[in-house]
């Protein structure tokens, strides 16, 4: 596990949602505050707020979000209106768009990465298939 000096962006105390070890979710995951997975998540992530992937976590989904911060796995594309930070132990296996990037040594990236124009960080999280909103 990680604590606070994981990301300046994200405030560990603050989090409102907690997917424990021994949970798994199959489907779509929405939310609108801080979610820390421990577990496993099959489908499909999607939060105004920022996320954090713990050591253990496995996921298998697209992730949208505000800040997302990586020390476990996550198989599927990210697209973060701020800060991706994978971890030293972190490993994602997908297509990154995000603000800003920060990859801790012995972390591992595979895949595309686009960085997003700074002016860009207030529009809302909007779907790349309809155009709408997702919350």
């Amino acid at each position: 596990m990680f604590g606070k000096k994981a990301s300046a962006s994200i405030n560990m105390d603050k989090i409102d949602t907690v997917i424990g070890r021994e949970m798994e979710i199959k489907g779509m995951v929405t939310a609108k505050g801080v979610i820390r997975i421990d577990g496993k998540i099959e489908g499909h992530i999607v939060n105004q707020g920022d996320v954090v992937v713990g050591e253990g976590a496995v996921i298998i989904a697209d992730v949208k979000a505000r800040h997302v911060t990586v020390a476990g796995e996550i198989k599927g594309n990210i697209t973060a209106e701020g800060k991706l930070e994978i971890i030293n132990t972190g490993k994602v296996f997908g297509n990154i768009q995000v603000q800003s990037l920060v990859i801790g040594e012995g972390a591992v990236f595979k895949g595309k990465s686009e960085m997003n124009d700074p002016s860009d960080a207030a529009s809302p999280l909007k779907s790349s298939e309809t155009g709408k909103e997702l919350l």
